[in-house]
């Protein structure tokens, strides 16, 4: 059965001073309404045809006389992404080079007729078609839930395909290829990757992979240059990502657009446009697959847009992230405690415990040591761990893993120098040496042995090639960085499945990760009180264009940090409440949860009414908080600067916050954009806790609200 197909079509009106644009839709807005979406694996219009869909997307297979990709559809707005048909893969076994799949005698590279197809043939020296298999989707690892989070489902429900290919050649036979693909209900998403079976009589060596080939159709006419390295309509992301913590510098380590020497008729002068995608790793994996072995590639996961607009791209890559990474909405309220001693750690948990907070990190240079095997200092840290839980808040700590130095032995190896030195972060130790194993020994053994609940790991794997042959753990150059990536995924999920919460500064989100930095310069917490908030704020706007607010964290110096003196720092806290209530204002006005640093949260009664504020006011509104921001005017310090959250799904569909940096009161009016919010003609909206008052939202789906914001103050509208 033929699944059932909503055509969503956009038109884009003209564009609002806020940045977004109006649309008229002539079907369901799958942002708005992703219910009816759901994908199926079904039979195409040819009988040697499937195809994987779910009313958004759909790729199509021929099968005969091998197994390729014919057309890959953008439902939503009638555009094809595919002008030619490639291999499902290319392979290196022992040296030599496998197409896996794939069609020839493609008369023209610049577009794709269906007529051609009947005439195209199979490649002999090709892995060839042997069958395929469907289902539903699965879980990648396991996710114990103990916090709250948005509530979304784990695995993500939708379809699977698997193709399977056997090899041309007797020297490989019984090494198989499958080559799976998953869809996503509600979501034009679509995963893939490769799993490789050795059931050959011999040791096999994959030396490279290529497990995508997309000829995509050209983003723009491009002449006399290369032009863009990229296609703005298929967003690649992957979980073989490393050190970053925005999302296309992680996954540009494997998806590379690449010339296509088979379009030769492109108006590019050197037939070099970067018009195919091809999805692989920097180096490697050069790994041996023994007889009776398996092997698993990364993922890549293909989201696929329906415009070039900035907030509709973000809210469909937010979107992605809460559905491939649900664990990315929790987003606990947390401090960092600055002594790991027993006595300033049941503080800080006496004091989180009275304000409301939910998780406290032994943060940085307190003293806390994960690698720390006495017996004696395992039971002091497990006995305020259970002190901690008691009073409702989950205790953790801080561990540095990269950007430090072990000895020359267990040290990355540079190829270039055969020494230590000259890695990402100068020096790095090589997770696959001797060092690296009893780390992660380590790390297992304390998380078990205590029971903490939370782990920032900072400088985690960054990427490092090591040249050792002596490691354990990797055989060479080649294979380093894949097996040291394999190791610290593979204790990221390990975590995940023990619900222990992650902080990782890089972008291992699909690993098991929950959280990042929101983006910020460290020192820049040395400046004055007054230029801090700003910043932070401007730096919550930045971060969250991509990053929904419970992926990033904030930090809020509550003792000094790089300096600055007395100007910089907010302790006393009584004596600077101003600037420590706009922190607390606009870190859970944003629904960012920021790290508070320091040996005490409040020092006054009035210090901690005003922490409790804050913090009753960010529960009241949690799921609107942590819902997408839509990003209506950037904080610039010379006038109010608004974000606005939205959720169709809520109850309270709307919450935004309005700040005035100025030193004097100011009356505005606030242009909101609430199609996101899924209202459509009216909009009850209140001012803090006064009464609701009705607006007509125009067909812009805007409405103005007339405000008054005191001097370096904000007020908050809850929409409905």
């Amino acid at each position: 059965m033929k699944p059932c197909v909503f055509r969503v079509i956009l038109t884009i009106a003209a564009a609002q001073a806020c940045g977004l644009a109006g649309r008229q839709l002539s079907g369901p807005d799958w942002l708005l309404h992703p219910e009816g979406f759901r994908g199926v694996v079904a039979r195409g219009d040819h009988p040697d045809e499937i195809e994987l869909s779910n009313g958004l997307i759909r790729r199509v297979f021929r099968l005969r006389p091998n197994a390729a990709t014919v057309a890959f559809d953008n439902l939503a707005n009638g555009q094809t992404l595919l002008r030619g048909v490639k291999p499902e893969a290319y392979l290196e076994l022992d040296g030599r080079r496998y197409a896996v799949g794939g069609l020839n005698g493609q008369p023209d590279y610049a577009y794709l007729r269906r007529e051609w197809l009947e005439h195209m043939s199979a490649d002999p020296a090709s892995f060839h078609y042997a069958g395929y298999e469907a289902g539903k989707t699965k879980a990648r690892f396991a996710w114990k839930r103990i916090r709250y989070s948005s509530g979304a489902p784990w695995p993500p429900p939708g379809a699977a395909l698997t193709l399977r290919f056997e090899p041309p050649e007797d020297r490989l036979k019984g090494f198989v290829v499958l080559v799976h693909y998953e869809i996503y209900d509600g979501i034009p998403l679509l995963a893939k990757w490769l799993e490789l079976r050795n059931g050959a009589s011999r040791p096999v060596r994959l030396n490279r992979f290529v497990s995508e080939v997309l000829a995509a159709v050209e983003y723009e006419s491009q002449v006399e240059s290369a032009g863009v390295a990229e296609n703005p309509y298929i967003q690649v992301e992957t979980d073989y990502s490393f050190v970053a913590t925005h999302p296309r510098a992680g996954s540009s380590k494997i998806a590379n657009w690449a010339p296509d020497p088979q379009y030769t008729t492109q108006v590019n002068y050197r037939l070099d446009a970067p018009v195919m995608l091809e999805t692989r790793p920097p180096i490697g994996p050069d790994i041996i697959m023994e007889p009776g072995e398996s092997f698993e590639t990364f993922r890549i996961f293909e989201l696929i847009h329906d415009t070039t607009e900035r907030e509709r791209r973000g809210l469909a890559a937010r979107r992605m992230y809460r559905t491939l990474a649900p664990w990315v909405t929790e987003n606990p309220i947390l401090m960092h405690v600055r002594r790991a001693d027993p006595a300033s750690v049941r503080l800080a948990i006496d004091q989180c415990a009275e304000a409301g907070f939910e998780m406290a990190i032994m943060s940085f240079g307190s003293g806390f040591d994960i690698e720390n095997e006495d017996p004696a200092y395992l039971a002091q840290v497990r006995e305020l761990v259970e002190y901690g839980r008691r009073k409702g808040v989950e205790l953790g700590g801080y561990s540095l893993l990269a950007s430090r130095t072990i000895s020359p032995e267990d040290d990355a190896i540079n190829p270039k120098t055969g020494k230590p030195g000259g890695a990402i972060f100068e020096n790095s130790p090589c997770l696959c040496s001797r060092w690296g194993a009893g780390y992660f020994r380590k790390l297992r053994a304390f998380i078990e042995a205590t029971g903490i609940g939370v782990l920032e790991h900072d400088g985690s794997y960054p990427g490092d090639l090591c040249a050792s042959t002596s490691h354990p753990g990797h055989r060479g150059l080649e294979d380093s960085q894949w097996m040291q990536w394999r190791r610290i995924a593979g204790f990221y999920q390990w975590c995940r499945a023990r619900g222990v919460y992650l902080n990782v500064p890089d972008w291992y989100f699909l690993a098991g990760a929950n959280k990042t930095a929101m983006g910020y310069r460290e020192v820049n917490w040395s400046l004055p009180r007054e230029r801090q908030i700003i910043l932070g704020r401007q730096n919550i706007f930045d971060g969250t264009w991509e990053k929904t607010p419970s992926m990033g964290w904030m930090f809020v110096p509550l003792v000094e940090y790089h300096g600055g003196g007395p100007a910089a720092t907010l302790e006393p806290l009584k004596e600077h409440l101003d600037a420590y209530g706009q922190h607390l204002a606009q870190n859970f006005g944003s629904g960012v949860q920021a790290c508070y640093r320091g040996p005490r949260l409040f020092d006054s009664e009035e210090t901690k009414a005003v922490v409790k504020q804050w913090v009753a006011f960010y529960k009241a509104h949690r799921p609107i908080l942590d819902s997408d921001i839509i990003h209506v005017r950037r904080p610039d310090g010379r006038d109010v600067d608004t974000i606005l959250h939205v959720n169709p799904a809520l109850e309270e569909k709307g919450l935004a916050l309005i700040y005035n940096p100025l030193d004097e009161a100011v009356t505005r009016t606030v242009t909101l954009p609430l199609y996101y919010s899924g209202l459509a003609h009216t909009a009850r909206i209140r001012e803090r806790d006064g009464a609701p008052r009705s607006f007509t939202l125009d067909r812009e789906y805007r409405v103005r609200v007339k405000v008054t914001l005191p001097a370096r103050g904000l007020t908050w509208l809850v929409i409905r």
